[in-house]
């Protein structure tokens, strides 16, 4: 912009009258050319001069009365000052700040965030503690898997394998409907001595997967897929116990014949 332009332009500049674009232009020029912001700076001190120097005159009662009456009895008693103008010198850098602040954010907020399988996780743990602490441990009761796996029939689209284990010191107590991964699941309860374990499974699209283990809060919670179904042990038996239980699952005993009707 030519100091030809500023001058142009300079009046409305003082009265807030240019767009935002045409005033970051005069701004920039006035910062790099003294004569343009020394021009600047006379007309403002003759405008300040006039304003202090201007005579006031009150009109009369009746002068008032004819000018609202011709105005309409809804026009302004007085003149709203003007705005403060927004200093874009200020906004640029404050604006790329919060851009790239944003950016950061929307960049970092998927590695923050809890993955899939950390929430399912928690919702497995939920449940086996909520099981423990309400009188719901177990929808049908019965140590016998020929009761307790034909009691699914129904109420899931899947037929969960069961496997009595009290030879082997897992002895069945029961199962019941649970709800993880957004649908209703099997959930097997088992008892090692004082200790229970749930185990959780419904079926899976994905080709089998090794074992994976985490503690919280004092519980191991293992999981693995085998033969296309799910599987989730969770309990605060001692990992060489939940080890053991979980071989058995794994490669069940030859099950109990069930008897004849």
């Amino acid at each position: 912009m030519t100091c030809q332009d500023v001058q142009t332009l300079i009046h409305g500049y003082m009265d807030y009258e240019l767009d935002a674009a045409k005033s970051l232009e005069v701004e920039q020029h006035l910062e790099t050319c003294p004569d343009c912001a020394k021009a600047l700076e006379g007309f403002r001190q003759l405008s300040r001069a006039i304003s202090h120097n201007a005579a006031y005159y009150r009109a009369s009662s009746s002068l008032e009365s004819r000018i609202r009456s011709a105005m309409g009895s809804d026009a302004p008693e007085k003149r709203e000052a003007p705005q403060p103008r927004f200093n874009l010198r200020w906004a640029a850098p404050v604006f790329a700040a919060a851009v790239v602040i944003l950016l950061a954010v929307l960049i970092a907020a998927p590695l923050l965030a809890p993955s899939r399988n950390d929430l399912l996780i928690e919702e497995v743990m939920a449940s086996h503690v909520r099981s423990l602490m309400a009188t719901h441990l177990v929808d049908v009761v019965s140590s016998d898997q020929h009761t307790v796996k034909p009691w699914f029939d129904g109420k899931l689209d899947y037929s969960p394998p069961v496997n009595d284990l009290k030879a082997e010191g897992f002895p069945l107590v029961g199962g019941r409907l649970d709800y993880l991964d957004s649908r209703p699941v099997a959930a097997l309860v088992y008892r090692r001595h004082k200790h229970l374990i749930n185990l959780y499974l419904w079926p899976s699209t994905s080709a089998n997967s090794s074992m994976q283990t985490v503690t919280r809060q004092g519980y191991h919670i293992d999981h693995w897929t085998q033969s296309g179904m799910n599987y989730w042990a969770v309990s605060d038996v001692s990992p060489v116990d939940l080890s053991q239980f979980i071989g058995l699952i794994q490669n069940p005993p030859a099950p109990t014949p069930e008897p004849s009707r």
